[in-house]
């Protein structure tokens, strides 16, 4: 897996930045197949199938990108068809919307510590080459599926009360804050990311070292353990981008630039789709703070 990330992150050619996740892809199926379960083989296919789909959308890409230009770099991704298909390819693969159907129904057919790997490392690779070809892709295809990732990822979350579909959710909304600002700032999507990543590992290790997988078993974790308890629940706020957490510094930033570049529509709808995602957090919170602390 380690390996696959580094060979497509180093890579300067679209078939050995392929040959690279192709690899990392198929060193994870068995990982996610560990528990002998029909949930388990369920979510394996799921994940082969949609990480197929979209090798096969990039492949396509850069060879009409190819055929076209004459170049397999991964810089020269000029045609316009290809830089399409490639970015979808791209966010079936991080699991964005409009293609992010398979990510819950993984996440909760394997273990916590395989949805920490799937929600954090597996998306190190595609995030790169999204960097990489940044300058090449149409910023209103980037804005509005981070948008619409921003929207799917708040609604989707509100209803669940199973831990890992709500991260997986989670994980949704804050690619929709990468993607968008994408188009813009490049290097302030990777920082955004990386933010987030800092901030759900803590929270998969936590909730691995109790057990949690339903926001009921939370709420009785409190006596157990406090204050892992606790860091779970603040972790979610600043998570959801609530000041004065790390959370909120990518956002802030995020819309500082969407302002700057006149487009404070944009930036408004962000901000709305932003406050229904901290609905299901702050019920997380309210569940484990209100709820379960002693009188």
């Amino acid at each position: 897996i380690i390996m696959g990330t580094i060979m497509t992150m180093s890579s300067s050619n679209w078939l050995m930045a392929w040959i690279g996740l192709e690899l990392n892809m198929l060193a994870i199926l068995p990982i996610i197949s560990k528990p002998k379960t029909t949930r388990a083989s369920e979510a394996t296919i799921k994940y082969f199938l949609t990480q197929a789909i979209a090798s096969a959308m990039m492949l396509l890409s850069s060879t009409t990108n190819a055929w076209q230009t004459g170049s397999w770099d991964i810089l020269e991704l000029k045609n316009k068809f290809s830089t399409t298909i490639m970015t979808l390819s791209l966010m079936m693969k991080m699991g964005a919307a409009p293609i992010h159907f398979w990510l819950p129904e993984v996440l909760q057919g394997t273990t916590l510590q395989t949805a920490l790997l799937i929600t954090t490392w597996q998306k190190l690779a595609p995030i790169s080459l999204m960097y990489m070809i940044s300058n090449n892709i149409q910023p209103a295809l980037l804005m509005s599926a981070g948008i619409l990732s921003m929207i799917v990822g708040g609604l989707g979350g509100i209803n669940q009360t199973q831990l890992r579909k709500t991260m997986a959710y989670s994980s949704i909304n804050n690619l929709g804050w990468t993607i968008m600002i994408m188009a813009l700032s490049p290097n302030l999507a990777v920082m955004n990311i990386f933010i987030y990543m800092i901030m759900t590992t803590p929270i998969f290790l936590m909730m691995t070292s109790t057990s949690t997988k339903t926001l009921q078993n939370l709420t009785t974790t409190w006596t157990t353990s406090t204050a892992t308890t606790l860091s779970i629940a603040l972790l979610m706020l600043s998570t959801s981008g609530l000041p004065p957490f790390t959370g909120f510094l990518p956002k802030m930033l995020a819309l500082n630039e969407l302002i700057t570049q006149k487009l404070t529509t944009l930036a408004t709808l962000a901000i709305m789709t932003s406050l229904v995602s901290l609905l299901f957090y702050l019920r997380v919170t309210y569940l484990i703070m209100v709820l379960t602390s002693p009188m």
